[in-house]
């Protein structure tokens, strides 16, 4: 309901919803939200590879064509713990063809402290990625954990928020369905 109203506000307000241009996604900025940086210019996302636990190499394009919700996070990163299950319960309700949560581990974490942290907060929907030479955060900017990258289905990125968030709360889920619900550049 909260997220319809957001949605119907940012109408009124003039954003254009179908082209989810940065107005409006700032139109839709309320609550922790309002700290999100939305760019007035998309920016290309990285391009470094970066691994699974099993070794296979991934990359950003691997997830072309939809919205994703880009995630440098840590064990040891304290808000990381607090948004990890946020995130979680975000890739359950929202991802699939259109949209996926892509947490990557920024530096080394532990293989036995990833495996209980994930155990721990009920991480059960999210691939488990891995930067450990830092590679894709380097090229993203990132110093720290957490940040959170929108990503638009060309691979650009629309958005940033530094700091934790609860990513399943109706603010940030508005924003991500006005991202989702841009048609792609033919």
């Amino acid at each position: 309901m909260l997220r319809s109203a957001l949605l119907y506000a940012a109408l009124i307000l003039g954003a254009n919803i179908a082209t989810a241009d940065p107005a409006a996604l700032e139109a839709l900025k309320i609550g922790e939200m309002k700290r999100l940086a939305v760019h007035a210019e998309p920016r290309p996302a990285g391009t470094a590879d970066f691994t699974d636990r099993d070794g296979a190499v991934h990359n950003l394009a691997d997830w072309r064509g939809k919205v994703v919700l880009l995630n440098f996070w840590s064990v040891s990163c304290v808000p990381c713990r607090e948004e990890m299950p946020a995130l979680n319960a975000l890739e359950k309700e929202l991802g699939g063809d259109d949209f996926a949560v892509v947490p990557v581990a920024f530096g080394y974490n532990h293989p036995g402290g990833l495996a209980r942290f994930l155990t721990r907060y009920g991480i059960d929907a999210l691939p488990v990625l891995l930067d450990p030479g830092r590679e894709l955060s380097s090229q993203m900017g990132v110093i720290a954990p957490p940040v959170t990258v929108i990503i638009d289905r060309e691979g650009m990125e629309v958005a940033r928020f530094i700091g934790g968030a609860d990513w399943a709360s109706d603010e940030a889920k508005a924003i991500l369905e006005a991202e989702m619900a841009t048609e792609p550049d033919t």
